[in-house]
């Protein structure tokens, strides 16, 4: 009895040991592209900080705002906030994504041309994230870690990152051409 429990465990052992682990989904269904595009306008709004500030705020196809600014119908929502410019809008040029280990007020780096990365904070998303709206309501946040975004002739390009569930980092490379509309935020 003993030697078929010793031969089941090491049957059982190889088994497990020549098992692949499975591949993870991955999300695959963010929009290639994106429909329409604000450029939120802050002004200078940190006191340490003498640059002004924009940000970006995208929608696909199935979504739209209404007169108040909210969000209508189904579709995804990219958001990119705290974009340090030279005047008050977007200038051509490329921005990346800051790399913060300390808060935003103690850096001593250029800031020109560069953005907050995402973050999770208690449950809310700060920075740069995705949320899926379904019927007007949000469905499901991803935050972006980090990332770059390309802006020319009225024409974005990103390559943005984020982690899937199994803590894999995933590129995503979504574009918008059109015309930025500027939004003026109080």
């Amino acid at each position: 009895m003993k030697r078929i429990i010793h031969y089941m465990l090491v049957c059982c052992a190889c088994a497990l040991i020549s098992c692949q682990p499975s591949t993870p989904y991955i999300r695959r269904d963010f929009p290639i592209s994106y429909d329409l595009a604000y450029q939120e306008i802050y002004g200078r709004c940190y006191d340490s900080i003498d640059y002004p500030v924009v940000a970006l705020d995208l929608y696909s196809d199935g979504l739209s705002l209404d007169k108040n600014h909210q969000i209508k119908g189904t579709g995804f929502n990219l958001y990119l906030s705290d974009i340090f410019v030279p005047d008050s809008l977007l200038e051509e040029g490329t921005y990346n994504s800051l790399n913060l280990q300390s808060p935003i007020s103690n850096l001593k780096s250029p800031l020109l041309f560069t953005f907050l990365p995402g973050r999770d904070f208690e449950g809310t998303p700060h920075g740069m994230y995705i949320l899926r709206i379904e019927d007007n309501k949000v469905a499901s946040i991803q935050v972006l870690d980090s990332g770059s975004f390309a802006y020319r002739n009225d024409s974005l390009l990103f390559t943005l990152y984020y982690r899937n569930a199994y803590g894999r980092t995933i590129q995503y490379t979504p574009t918008f051409s059109g015309t930025l509309q500027p939004w003026l935020k109080k």
